[in-house]
């Protein structure tokens, strides 16, 4: 895809969001969808790439119903876009901490059951992945260029770190879920920033 009207959004607004901004550590995992390291070792992820697995998420999780999906973020800066995610898509979510037990063990009160989870940074939600993995679970994940590939089923290398980068990933795969089921979609990006910090 080298287009730029092929892309979901314009390419300045990718990179406005700092979509493609790595880390300065690289994970072997990960070289495939890095386009360049600067100077600085600060990797840029292929944003072609990242607009394409956005793509493949999008349409993995339209088969799904939505109460099936259960998005999952521990950091403060997922809160508002699994949030809006939430609102747009109608799936579950566990924002902060995950509790042990949660994917498997029935005698929890936190137990849930989904078919396929959303995971903002493999790193952050290793304990969901874990028990995903024990559950047999299908693994969606938002993997930065130090993170791991081992047990994610469908990755999108995007900055997992920038509240404004995760909020663009997910409108796009909320939009994509939308599109591949046929249903109308009327959330703007800004619906899913936070108003009330601003970011590089």
């Amino acid at each position: 895809m080298t287009e730029e009207e092929e892309l979901l959004v314009d390419r300045e607004d990718y990179l406005a969001n700092g979509v493609h901004i790595g880390t300065k550590a690289q994970n072997k995992d990960m070289e495939k969808y890095i386009f360049h390291v600067k100077k600085n070792q600060l990797a840029i992820l292929d944003l072609n790439q990242t607009d394409e697995r956005i793509r493949k998420a999008g349409k993995f999780l339209a088969r799904y119903d939505p109460e099936e999906i259960l998005v999952v973020g521990r950091k403060e800066e997922t809160e508002k876009p699994i949030e809006m995610f939430s609102e747009a898509v109608r799936t579950d979510i566990i924002q902060g901490r995950f509790m042990p037990g949660t994917l498997t063990n029935p005698q929890s009160d936190s137990f849930k059951e989904p078919e396929v989870i959303i995971v903002s940074d493999p790193e952050e939600d290793a304990q969901a992945i874990d028990e995903a993995v024990d559950a047999k679970i299908p693994v969606v994940a938002i993997v930065d260029s130090e993170n791991s590939l081992e047990d994610i089923d469908v990755a999108i290398p995007a900055n997992n770190k920038g509240g404004s980068a995760l909020s663009t990933v997910y409108f796009l795969i909320a939009q994509q879920m939308a599109e591949a089921n046929d249903e109308d979609f009327s959330y703007e990006l800004d619906d899913f920033k936070e108003e009330t910090r601003e970011e590089e």
